[in-house]
């Protein structure tokens, strides 16, 4: 089975789209889906911006939020709504995030995530907000986040992910990656990755 690279970070209202229709596509097409949280402060840093594109041009903004509304409705997903504070500092979620790659509740949490911020309008960088995420799926949430939050192993698997996302040549989230290096960024794209790493 060949493998697909998700890169997502949790203040982008497109991975949240991305996020909630991965794994039933990856199943349909036969391909395996690596989830990879980063962040995208750095990235967008190295670009010389200091906030996400969105604020810094409203126009665009407003086109995002409305485009939100048609592709929540397209896919039948729950009506993504802008959260008090946007873009939301991603790094605990990240961190726990990336302790959770290779346990049964990682993507859970990650889908549990872009929900509590963009429909339920919890913040993204709330502890209690990942500790709600992950009681509800039956952990202990407060010992995750705790260890999320302290873990130096963590935190560097996090800035070595962002690192590598950044050498990959990843601008946006989400973005795709294939086996033979091919980047494909956003939602829109995701099936063309899908196509591509099967082809």
């Amino acid at each position: 089975m060949t493998k697909l690279t998700f890169w997502f970070e949790f203040a982008s209202t497109y991975s949240y789209l991305s996020a909630l229709r991965i794994e039933p596509l990856a199943q349909a097409a036969g391909v395996e889906v690596v989830w990879k949280p980063f962040l995208l402060g750095p990235i967008f840093a190295a670009q010389g911006l200091t906030d996400s594109p969105f604020n810094v041009y409203p126009v665009k903004g407003a086109y995002m939020w409305r485009d939100m509304e048609r592709e929540c409705v397209k896919y039948g997903l729950p009506i993504a709504k802008q959260p008090n504070v946007f873009p939301g500092n991603g790094l605990l979620a990240a961190r726990v995030a990336t302790l959770g790659a290779d346990q049964d509740w990682g993507m859970d949490y990650v889908r549990g995530m872009y929900l509590a911020q963009f429909v339920d309008g919890a913040e993204l960088a709330a502890a209690q907000t990942s500790v709600g995420v992950l009681d509800g799926l039956g952990v202990d949430g407060a010992a995750i986040v705790e260890r999320a939050m302290t873990d130096q192993a963590v935190k560097d698997a996090l800035k070595m992910n962002t690192a590598a996302a950044q050498e990959a040549g990843i601008f946006g989230a989400p973005s795709f990656i294939t086996l033979d290096g091919e980047v494909f960024w956003g939602n829109d794209r995701m099936e063309d990755a899908m196509a591509w790493a099967v082809r």
